[in-house]
């Protein structure tokens, strides 16, 4: 059989690619580049569906694709029962609580405003330190929300913190490290067990990723 593996176009594939490789699994890098929906590996085995990276979740739950690499952060965005089978280990970043950095305060307190692309690691953050806060939900440039006072902080991914401090922010707290994750549901990885766990074998043995429990 054809196992269909989602991945996020940009960063993520780039870093998953090697991987890949490395188990043995080779995607032609010019059909890559091409309007192709579907593309499969030398061997046929395994065929590549390039999505957005919020999407990848989605269509791992549904079916339309058998696995997926995807980040925590996207992950946590999403309420879908996906089995987490490997921790990859690449795409790390941080998902932190940002403000100006030269602010005096830099104390987190009740009735505060955050603008986030991730509303739910954001509010679950602040349930758990007993914290009400006001989430102003943005699509893009979050930094600028502190700069023209849309927000008194906001929530963000980072990998280096060299954005923020651009844009004259630092880091107050971190809510929760990222890397990346192969995933599928409990469906697919009944019909497909024997092959989904061979490539989490390859995986494991040519990355040194960790298997989940």
């Amino acid at each position: 059989m054809t196992l269909t593996l989602a991945v996020s176009k940009g960063y993520l594939l780039d870093q998953a690619l090697p991987r890949l490789a490395q188990a043995g699994i080779h995607f032609d890098r010019a059909e890559l580049q091409s309007r192709r929906l579907f593309i499969e590996d030398q061997t046929g085995a395994f065929r590549l569906l390039q999505v957005r990276p919020w999407d990848v979740p989605v269509y791992v739950a549904m079916g339309a694709a058998d696995v997926g690499i995807v980040g925590h952060d996207v992950l946590m965005e999403h309420d879908l029962h996906l089995i987490r089978l490997l921790n990859l280990g690449f795409g790390a970043c941080q998902l932190v609580i940002a403000g100006l950095a030269h602010s005096s305060n830099t104390q987190l307190h009740h009735g505060i405003r955050i603008a986030t692309k991730y509303p739910q690691a954001t509010a679950d953050y602040c349930r758990k330190l007993g914290m009400k806060a006001q989430l102003v939900k943005l699509y893009g440039a979050i930094e600028l929300a502190p700069l023209t006072g849309l927000s008194d902080v906001i929530s963000d991914l980072t990998a280096t913190g060299k954005t923020l401090a651009e844009n004259g922010l630092s880091v107050w707290d971190t809510i929760y490290h990222s890397t990346a994750f192969l995933v599928t549901n409990p469906t697919q990885f009944r019909l497909h067990d024997a092959t989904i766990r061979d490539l989490v074998g390859r995986l494991t043995l040519s990355t040194g990723s960790h298997v989940i429990p």
